[in-house]
């Protein structure tokens, strides 16, 4: 069969040409200040100042991503004990290994051997969270939010009845709670694509999207189609259902570099399943729509005519 009687299939073509556009798309970044940034600096020692090398580099950060830890700086225990700081019963140390020097007597060593041996030596360190009066360095956030809120933003959110706390630094939805939780608002900030205000509620309506598909709501359940890639499916519905609702609500009048960024994170599932991308378009319009519907359904009027 020659390649030009080849039937057309739309739905590849459509992937690919998502595939290529996202494949260009920049890094995701964050758009909110976090208070665990610190935890990914270089690791610095409390007592010489200095910055760990080597393997404890990657240690300590292991340690600090397991733990959440929101500081650089790490201590033997009597080192803390040294600055005036006791480490707090319970805690668990962090593995670093240095290098002693020891002299080697001559009738031990070979002929050809130094005189001197590196010998390995494990270490035990514990980071500033885990030690008491201990001051952190903080995270400097603005003292208000550098936007507004939008007027039909807000009682777009308020007409969906979720439960949103605004609270800490993180951005995600509990099913267990059936709440999501949002950064506060003044930890928002402009990037290169966006302003403060887009970031905010884009990243509120992409939990959203994430909340309608619990049980009691649109159910969306994943796994039958998807299997192990069910997770990168719902992100893709939800980074979707917040691009739809952004243009629907007028946050952006264009689709954002900040979702093709994000999306591009789940790139595989598109290249395995053609159709996976009209799958979550579909269930993302649905989310959105179902929002939608409760937000024309809270209106005054409407509810006086029906």
């Amino acid at each position: 069969m020659s390649q030009s009687s080849k039937k057309f299939d739309v739905h590849q073509e459509i992937t690919n040409r998502i595939v290529d556009a996202l494949e260009t798309a920049g890094e995701f970044q964050l758009p909110w200040i976090t208070d665990k940034a610190g935890g990914f600096g270089r690791p610095v020692n409390v007592a010489s100042k200095n910055a760990y090398n080597g393997v404890n580099i990657i240690s300590l950060w292991v340690a600090a991503l397991a733990h959440e830890f929101p500081s650089n700086i790490w201590g033997t225990y009597r080192q803390w004990q040294a600055q005036g700081h006791h480490v707090r019963k319970g805690e668990k140390a962090s593995l670093v290994v240095f290098y002693k020097t020891i002299e080697i007597g001559e009738a031990e060593k070979d002929a050809d051997e130094p005189h001197q041996r590196m010998i390995a030596r494990a270490s035990w360190v514990f980071n500033a969270a885990q030690v008491e009066g201990y001051d952190q360095d903080t995270v400097d956030l603005p003292d208000q939010a550098k936007f507004d809120p939008i007027v039909r933003a807000e009682a777009f959110v308020a007409a969906s009845g979720a439960r949103i706390d605004e609270t800490g630094d993180e951005a995600c939805f509990i099913p267990s709670a059936d709440k999501i939780l949002m950064p506060e608002r003044r930890r928002f900030l402009d990037t290169k694509t966006s302003t403060a205000a887009e970031c905010f509620y884009s990243t509120l309506f992409h939990e959203l999207t994430h909340w309608t598909g619990a049980k009691a709501r649109l159910d969306r359940d994943l796994a039958g189609r998807f299997g192990n890639e069910a997770y990168a499916v719902e992100e893709l519905i939800a980074e979707l259902g917040a691009a739809f609702l952004c243009a629907d609500l007028g946050i952006t009048p264009t689709p954002r570099e900040d979702h093709a960024s994000y999306i591009r994170n789940w790139l595989t599932v598109f290249k395995s399943d053609k159709k996976a991308i009209f799958t979550a378009a579909s269930k993302a319009s649905e989310a959105a729509n179902w929002l939608l519907a409760r937000e024309e359904a809270s209106i005054p009027w409407k509810t006086e005519v029906a």
